[in-house]
């Protein structure tokens, strides 16, 4: 049975209170988890740590700490500190993000993002062990690093943001779960071929791993509303967030319209950018439109064998009001 969680704003909020609010919202509403992105905003952590404080029982992620912009070493530490201060309720969530991030605002490098990838995720799960960490890697050479304190009696789940056919597999492989985002139903299930070739690969229970869809939701009274600020999300990720977006809707038979989107994106033609967003196009990656219409369409996703989680994530322009009335619209 699909689990649903909530993928809290990555758009700018007023404060943390909002934030918070939000996550209380979703507690009482009966979501499983909230996850918080970390991009150009407060850092994930800290608001995590209040959310923790603030929240009694449901579960807490990063989704995603990018794996450039804090070592190995600190993410386990920081993946340790926030399991002990939510009691147990911390999930960890990284992955590569892209060159326009991890260069543009970072001023890192992007080279070699899967090994990158796989390296943090093993020296974090030792890390999380609470054994000395010795670790020769292509990437990184660790020796005598350790938690200074108890590690966690039970260490947080480590999950892997991944798009691309290999990314996914390393995810299947190294990690206890993916994260997907900007998948159509079709496209889900042709990437989740990659990630259980990864848990054979890595010799993994596939009952232990997870499968998370982040999906772009907005459910409202006003139908045209909802649907807009859908395709305004969609257009931004593919046209003003690097490549990545734009190569994964290709693989997912969305070649033409990904290029045309870039195309007038980058030109400045926002509102032909829109409508290259057909109707058909913004129903295979988003619920959005009345709440009846996004519940059928959460639904439809739901259905898709393998896939364990459905986290309800909003567009970046939708107000608070309106991201409130999709969390009770489409509440469990």
């Amino acid at each position: 049975m699909t689990a649903f969680d909530v993928h809290l704003p990555v758009a700018a909020q007023s404060g943390i209170d909002p934030i918070v609010a939000y996550g209380r919202r979703a507690e009482s509403c009966g979501y499983d988890r909230v996850w918080l992105p970390e991009t150009w905003g407060r850092d994930a952590a800290s608001v995590l740590t209040v959310l923790a404080e603030r929240t009694d029982s449901i579960g807490l992620g990063s989704s995603i700490l990018p794996v450039y912009s804090r070592s190995p070493a600190l993410i386990g530490q920081t993946a340790a500190t926030l399991q002990e201060i939510s009691n147990g309720r911390f999930r960890l969530g990284v992955g590569p993000s892209g060159p326009a991030v991890i260069e543009g605002w970072h001023g890192v490098e992007f080279e070699r993002p899967l090994r990158r990838t796989r390296e943090t995720v093993e020296i974090v799960k030792r890390v999380l062990s609470g054994e000395s960490v010795e670790y020769q890697g292509e990437i990184f050479q660790l020796s005598g690093f350790r938690l200074r304190g108890e590690p966690p009696v039970s260490a947080p789940p480590v999950d892997v943001a991944a798009m691309g056919p290999k990314a996914v597999e390393l995810a299947g492989r190294f990690a206890d779960g993916w994260h997907a985002i900007v998948f159509t139903p079709d496209g889900i299930r042709e990437r989740l071929e990659d990630f259980h070739r990864g848990t054979e690969l890595g010799d993994r229970d596939p009952s232990g791993v997870r499968t998370t869809l982040s999906l772009t939701c907005c459910a409202l009274e006003d139908r045209e509303r909802a649907r807009r600020l859908a395709r305004q999300h969609v257009a931004f990720y593919v046209g003003g967030m690097g490549t990545y977006y734009r190569d994964s809707l290709a693989r997912q038979g969305y070649e033409e319209e990904a290029t045309e989107i870039a195309a007038a994106w980058g030109s400045g033609e926002r509102e032909r950018a829109l409508g290259t967003i057909d109707d058909a196009m913004l129903d295979d990656l988003c619920a959005a439109g009345t709440p009846e219409e996004a519940r059928k369409a959460l639904d439809r996703f739901a259905r898709v064998d393998g896939l364990d989680v459905i986290s309800v994530g909003f567009p970046r322009g939708a107000e608070r009001e309106e991201i409130e009335a999709t969390i009770d619209a489409l509440a469990p």
